[in-house]
């Protein structure tokens, strides 16, 4: 009999094990999970009975991810992108779930309340995994990417309804219409009621409890509302997951919206990788592996019906033959809430277990194939649309059009805020720049007033030849991506690799990569906003100006070697930090009478070996900076090392015992 706690560690153990695994294989976590649970659900190793109460608890999961979906839903935002989301992801969702219901009618002779609930469920798409993925290549303000933002937020929409539809149809045909109708009245009821006195109380109540300044008791708070609007609706017949939508709906109209939304993460990701683990142990393997042609049938159904929907809405729409395809692709894969709306199908009895089982391994199959759809997207529309050669030539056209006339100029990449200072400063100095931007909107009104900017991606090596890279005197990435920033570093290096690069990165954890892969200068922010701090505290404490100036061109003139490398404390222990480990950081080795080091020179430590540099000692008080090669060492000498942790081990038991 396993206890409660080796079901936990084994949970952990084999969670946190397949998810570092597929982040390194670049693939969604949501994957892992599922595997975690097929391994050890009831269809093979069978150390997860399917009644344990991870199943109950996991359904909060479910309830938090709600939440979330409920701090997005903002009014404005929905009225901005009406056209798209009430449009286009209406059109989508309904269409989809339409065909898909008569495939799984002809295909796999579901009755008519099964192939409903499938409708539904295929239809929904990742708005984890893409919005992700829109984000980490820039592509979020592209045309394609905003009508896949529209399409995925209208799909969070529809799940709610969703959620009261899909145990309605697992009661009988006659009472089908009237358990309808009564849920709806029912939800009407309790959403009027909830979002009338809520609206009314949840800022007021919420200035309570942020003027008692604890993040214990704010935390509790959040965890208060969310559960008990979740039982309220529970009590009324409804699902847990409205009463969360509903509690985060009311909390995005009021200031503390991020702040919620931050504190939330932990317990949604943490909840949701359960709700996975739950819904993987519901795969069968050895069913998929009989049923294998109709699960590759069901993908080939799935990807088909909704590129062929996503993409001919967009086209309807007016969108580009190209962004069309876009969009299609984009879109054509299966999503996490499928999973969830999957989970209430099979409660409710809809569908037959074998065909269960298809449904659900041809929704993984096309999570698994998401990132690849979406990487190759360009390439294939290439392809397939021969007007996107004619529109790619036009603007390769427009922005030569803008660099003919001007030499020695500066190519700004970028022209976001950054970039829109640095065209000011260069406009002073009569300086001429070209600036490339990927968001038509920012092109098309700075163009408009007058600047010299134009649409296109500064990583292609067509757009920096037409932008006169040939003739520039600069190249500046102003934006804090280090991914993008390298692929225009290496373009240009291919190009003309005498041209200066200058890349703006946030802190000191990308600069030497930055440098190697062949950037003149990285400016990071994190330095120059230190540099600012420091200089105006300097000032308000009466050093003179002259010296404040002198002392920020010194550094500036060591290119900011006073200030690489911080020292680690507990509050590094973050996503972030964790992932920054293995950078060069600063420690501080205190030497004790009996050292090795102690009478010896800096050079005797041959410290050069293993990459690491004394940059500071502290004696008596008083701070040298960047020591002499021929600095003795004193006992009590304070030695400040900048290295890799693994390095400054080595380096402190040189200093310590003399061995490496």
């Amino acid at each position: 009999m396993t206890t409660a706690l080796e079901l936990v560690l084994l949970l952990l153990t084999a969670a946190v094990m397949v998810v570092v695994l597929f982040r390194y294989l670049n693939l969604p976590p949501i994957l892992g999970y599922l595997l975690v649970g097929a391994v050890i659900g009831p269809h093979a190793l069978d150390l997860l009975p399917a009644q344990s109460n991870a199943s109950h608890l996991a359904e909060f999961g479910v309830v938090f991810l709600m939440f979330s979906i409920g701090l997005e839903f903002s009014l404005p935002k929905l009225y901005s992108m009406k056209r798209i989301v009430f449009g286009l992801g209406h059109a989508q969702v309904l269409l989809t779930a339409v065909l898909i219901m008569v495939g799984s009618m002809l295909f796999f002779d579901l009755s008519w309340q099964g192939a409903v609930a499938i409708g539904a469920v295929m239809a929904m798409s990742s708005t984890a995994v893409l919005s992700k993925l829109l984000v980490e290549r820039m592509q979020l303000d592209s045309p394609h990417g905003r009508e896949v933002m529209g399409v995925l937020l209208f799909q969070d929409l529809a799940v709610v309804p969703s959620l009261i539809l899909i145990p309605a149809l697992g009661g009988s045909a006659e009472q089908l219409w009237s358990s309808l109708a009564v849920a709806a009245l029912k939800a009407m009821l309790v959403l009027s009621v909830i979002l009338y006195f809520g609206q009314r109380l949840m800022r007021n109540w919420f200035h309570v409890v942020a003027r008692r300044k604890s993040n214990e008791l704010f935390m509790l708070n959040i965890l208060l509302v969310t559960l008990g609007l979740a039982w309220v609706t529970e009590l009324a017949g409804l699902s847990l997951a409205l009463g969360a939508f509903v509690a985060g709906m009311l909390i995005s109209e009021t200031e503390y919206r991020y702040q919620v939304e931050e504190d939330i993460k932990p317990f949604r990701d943490v909840l949701m990788g359960l709700f996975f683990v739950t819904i993987g142990m519901l795969l069968d393997l050895g069913v998929v592996a009989q049923q294998g042609l109709w699960v590759l049938l069901a993908l080939v159904l799935l990807l088909a019906i909704k590129f062929v929907v996503a993409a001919g809405m967009s086209r309807a729409f007016g969108a580009s033959p190209g962004t069309s395809l876009r969009t299609g692709l984009w879109l054509c894969a299966g999503g996490e809430f499928g999973f969830v709306l999957l989970a209430q199908t099979g409660h409710a009895g809809l569908v037959p277990e074998t065909n269960l089982q298809i449904v659900l391994a041809a929704l993984v199959l096309s999570l698994v194939l998401a990132p690849l759809l979406s990487q190759y997207a360009d390439k294939i529309v290439l392809r397939l649309v021969p007007s996107e050669w004619l529109m790619r030539s036009m603007q390769l056209t427009q922005i030569a059009s803008q660099s003919m006339s001007v030499d020695s100029h500066a190519i700004i990449c970028g022209y976001g805020r950054n970039g829109q200072y640095l065209a000011r400063f260069l406009d002073q100095e009569e300086i001429k720049y070209i600036a490339l931007d990927l968001d038509p909107e920012r092109v098309k009104e700075a163009a408009a007033a007058g600047d010299t900017v134009v649409f296109g991606d500064a990583a292609r090596r067509e757009t920096l030849v037409a932008a006169g890279i040939s003739r520039a005197a600069v190249v500046v990435v102003t934006y804090a991506d280090t991914a993008s920033a390298l692929r225009v570093i290496a373009m240009v290096r291919s190009l003309r690799p005498e041209v200066p690069v200058v890349v703006r990165t946030v802190d000191e954890r990308d600069y030497d990569t930055l440098s190697k892969a062949g950037a003149a200068e990285v400016v990071p922010e994190s330095f120059e906003s230190s540099i600012m701090l420091a200089s105006h505290a300097l000032v308000l404490i009466g050093v003179p100006v002259g010296r404040v100036l002198n002392r920020i061109r010194e550094i500036r003139g060591k290119r900011y070697q006073l200030l690489r490398g911080i020292y680690r404390g507990a509050d590094h222990l973050t996503e972030e930090g964790i992932a920054d480990l293995h950078k060069a950081r600063l420690h501080s080795v205190i030497l004790p009478a009996g050292a090795w080091c102690v009478g010896r020179q800096i050079r005797d430590m041959d410290f050069e070996q293993i990459e690491v540099q004394v940059t500071a000692i502290r004696r008596r008080g008083i701070r040298a900076m960047e020591p002499d090669a021929d600095t003795v060492f004193h006992a009590e000498d304070v030695v400040v090392l900048l290295g890799e942790p693994e390095r400054l081990a080595a380096a402190e038991e040189r200093l310590l015992k003399g061995g490496f």
